[in-house]
């Protein structure tokens, strides 16, 4: 009821409002027209409705001002309607009513149509008149009115429409008006691209010519957000990291993500499926896949634009099949793209981010007509292998699709011929049959029938098989095995017998044993089941083989059985873990499964195997495992019998390898997931182990580029803080200042700090100790004394110092120190072994030379190969370690060559290893017969077993299926490398130890790795001693020279340098060498065949796949030139700056993203060099002088270069946007105090500052994402640069395109984040500028909009 009233009184005061219209309506005739009375006439009008709408309360004002609307729309008579609307217009300028309510309510209401045109023509204009008294907010939802209204016009409307189309457009062009800034262009246009996008029809032409110009005018901004050719940049697998925003793409659309509504080049709203394809085909590439495609293995999502590009894959594949004349080899280029296709296919769709039947029947559409035969058993391989695993827990009809390529691929009316089943080749060749068996025995079993006859051109394979099934004289010689298996894995009945074959092939029996190292008695066979072998089984027959083997391990660790795991099954068990496809039995398996059953069967000689396995054995293991594991391992260490030195030592090594393995990219991750478990990721007690892991920490933040934030005190860093409190909580320690120096600057920092607070060990004190306990061993008269003082807690930690001074006097070892060895334990022997490190460096440094010296180190070197007190790895370790400055530093270096190079003992052993021993052991048959050779000429014993009485049961020799002194000494030998090369004055006696040791990096599992991250993080300590450089190089990766093939790593140039005579260092590589070295990586990226370096089975290869090889070996070769750091960095870059007729124009991205690469990957000092580049270009006449005309095209270096435009700038943007999309975060973050430092004072000119936005802004969104606080000060930055340039300029032509930019920063990433900063700056700038950027200024919002 109160409704109507309302309604009724707003129906009288229009009639009051109208009452004189009428009568002038009536009398028009006899009524004389003046504009004086004419506004009377308004003006009483306007009091009338004035005072109604002051009497109304405030609730029911809404509600009359609609119904006044409608009034007006129901009037006849168009004058009549234009005296409601002028009263409107008039209670709007006197403050009676706000612009917005008027002109949400004219547009809301029903009656506006557009066929009625003196009305809709009315009502615009009415809008048109008040806007500019509507705030920006207010205006973006008028406009998204307009918009929606103006759609409502037919787009075919012809001339008859023009007044209506005029009135709107003259209402949209006004809030569009730059000048006018009713609202921000970025706000409309964002209004505009949601009203139309690219599935929807635009509006009338007219409005949309309109519309389209305003959002071609944002090109520009779009441009200056935006990577140059990103859609030609490509990511090296292993090495890019696999959760950088940079790769993301949308899983549906296959897009790029980019920000905000610009209107962005078409070649980023195109399908990046070169992109994706390229990634797919890198071995090892799943995990860099799912991100960026954003899936999630735990959410069951069908990625559709994924599965294309599998299918894809796939006919590539056969297409390469068809053309490869090698496609009969073993190992060849296509065998291996088969074998890393099935791995994708089962990874992917097993998590139903394919389907199966839906690839089968795109495959099928795609097959049909090209006639391509050649690869058509591979392609069945594949399949089979997907199917054999899911069949039985999937419906028969997702199978059937693979029916429909019978016909396609085996037309043959003919027999097909038998395969020889003596080449692994024939499981392949008959794939097609086993699949069919699989079918029949899955209708079968559920009671179907396939709806077709069996392949005539099939029969003889499935007739071989059958007749196999029944011969006796099986053997693992042939095929035929693996052939059975494949075929009849989902038959229990058949499937029993060939497995079994497997299995006790590998198993053994108790009648038939064998010896492993100490005498110890192992189950018999010691050949494995060669990789062919394996690569010949399906995943489900490699699944069942791994389960038996794994549940042979844990029964047998249960049962503490007498007699160890057979050589053949342990080396069998490790090459089933480096298959991806078997991962959850696999990997997984090994180390949530199997080790904690054995670790809770205290089946300690089970454990020593296993944790051998993974230090010896094990390829491209997920460094999340790695973590677990070195958690696993730490747990455990608390765990152990005391006296347990072997498998303590086989603990120690382990983790250490754990730990110095872990790559750059990888540590932040990993140990900042963990923090909130620190005890289980480090060590409580080993000094050793946690010193490893801060040297591991420096290096992966020198490399990965995360030490330019070490002076930030935000979070980013505070993960390496709490690490490093974590470790000096449990094991407090210092190092030495040589080392420090060599720190990044956080972790610097943070040890300087602590070096203040801690007292260093006083030499002397040290030596009165030993003195005194020395005494009291020559004083006490019982060994049970003995035994009792020097185990006692409390004792001076200096048995170690004991003994051998006992040596040096008396020349053998009591009996009586081994029973206080065995009562120490290996936690107490490794604290005295640190104190007994210092005590010899002491002593040598204190000795006279000569005569002494020798006999003290032939006492020590007696200690560690005639009484076995200590290893050698573990006393080496134990002294590169330690906390020593100056003279001492060098001393205890001494003593390290000393016992390395002095006694033969060592040396004859590398010798002896290195000369009949080869890395490559998944080739080998015979590893085992070696391995016992190499132990039976070099026996090893551990701690207490030195003295025949301490042999009992209780120091059991664990079995050793894969270790020696050797390979563990490995990774202490990286440490040692390293601190010698802190040290300089040691110099020559490193090249010595190289000279002799460096052989032993035959046997490194990553030495190309290693050699490139001592060649990056000690780059200041190594550039001006190019002979150590090269001397590093020629030892680790000549090393492997009779096993790699030539030219597998290094350029042929450089191969010749190091073949020049030792003091020969003096080459300056000519410009085409850079050009030949970036070519090399530049072909391998794109595939070319053949591939410039040799192709490998990249399962067992340090590197996941061809690219990340030819990154590290070509930055490991540019970083050992004998050349400055800049010069190699400029000679990179000049190969794209200065242009070249040896690079295709059509394929300049390439070479430009291959460089980006290379210079995110070298040091600093390399890549810095850009910066210089960057600054002259700013300084160059077509920027610093004036203006260009066209900036935008100048800056346009896709465009500029296909058009033979030459301009240096764009190659320099082009340059940077690569290197600086293949950064780090860290290497980034350094950007905003180059723009403050280097930038700020020559900007200028607005052609400088245009080209300073082209050169941030595609950065924008990876800092919004990843480094928040380089965000703003970047943002502050481009204010008072832009304040500097407004200053410096009378005119700036561009002042919407830099207005937009500004806007897109504000409303995509910072927000108000800066909004203090860029008010002061704002009220300085010149007006037309003031006011197009008065939305992002606070101050300015509160001023009325200029109208008109």
């Amino acid at each position: 009821m109160a409704q109507t009233t309302l309604e009724e009184k707003v129906d009288r005061i229009v009639q009051d409002v109208l009452r004189a219209e009428s009568i002038e309506e009536t009398f028009c005739g006899f009524i004389a027209y003046s504009e004086e009375s004419e506004k009377r006439k308004k003006a009483c009008c306007l009091d009338i409705v004035r005072t109604f709408w002051q009497t109304l309360p405030q609730e029911s004002r809404d509600g009359a001002l609609k119904h006044y609307v409608q009034c007006a729309h129901s009037q006849g008579s168009g004058k009549r309607a234009k005296l409601l609307f002028d009263t409107l217009e008039a209670l709007v300028e006197t403050n009676t009513l706000t612009a917005k309510v008027v002109c949400e309510n004219l547009l809301h209401c029903e009656q506006l149509k557009y066929d009625n045109e003196d009305l809709w023509c009315q009502t615009f204009a009415c809008i048109r008149k008040i806007i500019g008294g509507v705030d920006y907010k207010g205006c973006r939802d008028i406009l998204r009115i307009l918009l929606e209204k103006s759609q409502t016009i037919p787009p075919s409307g012809n001339v008859s429409l023009q007044a209506q189309l005029e009135a709107v457009i003259g209402v949209v062009s006004y809030i569009l008006d730059r000048n006018s800034c009713l609202l921000p262009s970025y706000f409309a246009l964002h209004e505009i691209t949601k009203m139309t996008p690219d599935d929807k029809s635009w509006p009338h032409w007219k409005m949309g010519e309109m519309l389209s110009k305003f959002v071609q005018c944002f090109r520009q901004t779009a441009q200056m957000v935006t990577v140059s050719g990103r859609s030609s940049l490509l990511p090296v697998v292993g090495h890019s990291s696999s959760v950088a925003n940079v790769w993301k793409l949308n899983s549906n659309s296959l897009t790029f993500t980019m920000s905000g509504p610009l209107p962005y080049d078409k070649q980023f709203s195109e399908f990046q499926t070169y992109l994706l394809k390229y990634v797919l085909e890198q071995p090892y590439s799943r995990d860099m896949v799912c991100s960026m495609l954003s899936l999630n293995k735990q959410v069951k999502q069908r990625c559709i634009v994924l599965e294309e590009q599998l299918v894809d894959l796939v006919v590539l594949a056969m297409e390469r099949s068809e053309n490869d004349d090698s496609e009969g080899e073993e190992g060849g280029n296509s065998q291996l793209l088969w074998q890393h296709l099935s791995s994708q296919v089962i990874f992917f769709v097993l998590f139903q981010f394919a389907s199966f039947p839906h690839m089968v029947l795109s495959l099928y559409t795609k097959l049909k007509g090209r006639n391509l035969h050649k690869g058509r058993d591979h392609l069945m391989w594949v399949l089979l292998q997907f199917i054999s695993g899911s069949i039985q827990k999937n419906p028969l009809c997702d199978f059937l699709p693979v029916l429909k390529l019978y016909d396609l691929l085996y037309p043959e009316k003919e027999l097909l011929p038998m395969p020889d089943v003596s080449k692994p080749r024939s499981t392949h060749a008959m794939a097609v049959t086993c699949i069919w068996i699989h079918l029949s025995k899955k209708a079968q079993s559920d009671n179907a029938k396939l709806q077709r006859l069996f392949p005539q051109a099939l029969k003889g394979h499935l007739e071989f098989l059958k007749q196999s099934l029944q011969s006796k004289n099986l053997t693992i010689k042939d095929y035929r095995t693996a052939l059975l298996c494949n075929a009849y894995s989902t038959n229990t009945e058949y499937f029993n017998v060939p497995m079994s074959l497997l299995v006790e092939t590998i198993y053994g029996n108790s009648k038939n044993t064998t010896y492993l190292p100490g005498n110890i008695v192992a189950s018999a066979p010691c050949e494995p089941l060669p990789m062919s072998m394996l690569d010949s089984l399906t995943v489900h027959t490699k699944m069942s083989l791994i389960h038996h083997i794994v549940t042979r391990v844990i029964r047998l660790a249960s049962s503490k059985s007498n007699i160890a795991l057979a050589p053949a099954l342990v080396e069998t068990y490790s090459r089933l873990l480096v298959y991806m496809e078997i991962e959850s039995l696999g990997v997984k398996g090994f180390i949530s499964q199997l080790l904690p059953n054995v670790v809770k069967s205290q089946s300690y000689g089970i454990l020593h195997t296993l944790l051998e396995m993974f230090s010896y054995r094990l390829h491209h293991i997920q460094p999340h495992y790695r973590v677990q594991l070195l958690s696993h391992l730490h747990t455990l260490a608390s765990l152990l019998e005391p006296n347990q030195h072997q498998l303590h030592l086989c603990v120690e090594s382990t983790a250490l390898r754990l730990i110095t393995g872990l790559g750059s990219s990888d540590v932040q991750p990993q140990l900042s997931r963990l923090l909130n478990e620190p005890k289980s990721l480090l060590s409580g007690e080993s000094e050793e182990l946690n010193r490893a892991l801060v040297l591991t920490l420096a290096r992966a933040m020198r490399v990965t580029g995360s030490d330019t934030l070490s002076n930030s005190t935000t979070q980013s860093n505070s993960w390496c803080k709490d690490i490093l409190n974590t470790i000096m909580q449990h094991t407090p320690h210092g190092w030495s200042s040589h080392t420090i120096s060599c720190f990044p600057p956080a972790v610097s920092e943070f040890f300087q700090e602590k070096a203040a607070q801690m007292q260093r060990e006083d030499k002397a004190t040290l030596k009165m100790t030993v003195e005194v306990e020395l005494r009291k061993w020559k004083t006490m008269n019982t060994e049970n004394d003995l035994i009792a003082h020097f185990t006692m807690q409390g004792t001076p930690t200096v048995f170690l110092c004991i003994l051998w001074r006992r040596l040096l006097e008396e020349g053998h070892m009591s009996p009586t120190a081994y029973k206080i060895l065995d009562r120490l334990g290996w936690k107490s022997i490794s604290q005295h072994l640190r104190t007994f490190a210092d005590y010899l460096v002491f002593e040598f440094s204190t000795t006279a030379g000569g005569q002494h010296v020798n006999k003290c180190a032939e006492a020590l070197n007696d200690m560690i190969w005639k009484y076995h007190i200590i290893t050698i790895d573990k006393m080496v370790l134990s002294l590169a370690l330690r906390n020593l400055e100056g003279n001492e530093a060098q001393v205890c270096f001494f003593i390290v060559q000393l016992l390395l190079l002095k006694p033969l003992d060592f040396r004859q052993r590398i010798n002896e290893f290195e000369k009949e021993n080869s890395p490559e052991h998944w080739l080998q048959s015979n590893w085992h017969e070696k391995h016992m050779a190499f132990h039976r000429k070099f026996p090893e014993k551990f701690c207490c077993e030195g003295h025949q009485d301490m042999a009992s049961a209780q120091h059991q020799y664990l079995p050793m299926f894969f270790g020696n002194v050797c390979l563990r000494f490995l990774p202490v030998f990286d440490i040692v490398i390293h601190r010698f090369l802190e040290l300089p004055p040691v110099t020559k006696s490193l090249e010595t130890l190289l000279d002799h040791l460096g052989k032993l990096y035959k046997f490194h599992d990553r030495p190309v790795t290693y050699l490139y991250n001592t060649l990056h993080y000690y780059e200041k300590r190594l550039k001006d001693r190019p002979s150590l450089k090269r001397k590093l190089v020629t030892s680790i990766i000549g090393a492997l020279k009779d096993i790699k093939p030539p030219m597998w790593c290094l350029s042929e140039d450089y191969v010749q340098y190091m073949q020049r005579p030792a003091d020969d260092i003096n080459w300056v590589p000519e410009q085409e060498y850079y050009i030949r070295i970036i070519g090399r990586l530049v072909d391998t990226i794109s595939g070319k065949t053949p591939s410039p370096f040799p192709n490998c089975d990249w399962r067992f290869n340090e590197f996941p796949n061809p690219a990340a090889h030819a990154l590290h070996a070509t930055c490991i070769e540019l970083m050992a030139l004998p050349v400055a750091s800049a010069t190699v960095g400029g000679a990179l870059m000049n190969i794209v700056l200065k242009g070249t007729t040896q690079i295709p124009r059509n394929r300049i991205m390439s070479w430009v993203n291959a460089i980006g690469l290379i210079l995110t990957a070298l040091p600093e000092s390399y890549w810095m060099v850009l910066n210089d580049k960057i600054l002259a270009t700013f300084q160059s006449s077509i920027l610093a002088s004036s203006t260009p005309e066209w900036p935008f095209q100048l800056f346009n270096f896709e465009n500029s270069h296909t058009l033979y435009g030459e301009y240096q700038c764009s190659y320099v943007l082009a340059l940077c946007h690569a290197v600086w999309h293949h950064a780090s975060i860290g290497q980034l973050s350094v950007i905003p105090q180059f723009m403050r430092e280097k930038l700020k004072p020559v900007i200028r000119t607005e052609a400088q500052y245009l080209f300073l936005t082209h050169l941030v802004g595609p950065f924008l969104q990876r800092f919004h994402a990843e480094r928040t606080r380089c965000l703003l000060e970047l943002t502050t930055e481009l204010y008072e640069i832009l304040e500097n340039v407004d200053r410096s300029s009378e005119h700036l032509q561009h002042l919407d395109s830099i207005s937009d930019f500004l806007y897109h920063i504000k409303y995509m990433f910072v927000g108000d984040g800066v909004k203090h900063e860029v008010d002061k700056v704002i009220r300085n700038l010149r007006p037309a500028l003031q006011l197009r950027l008065r939305f992002i200024s606070h101050h300015g919002k509160e001023e009325t909009p200029t109208t008109g």
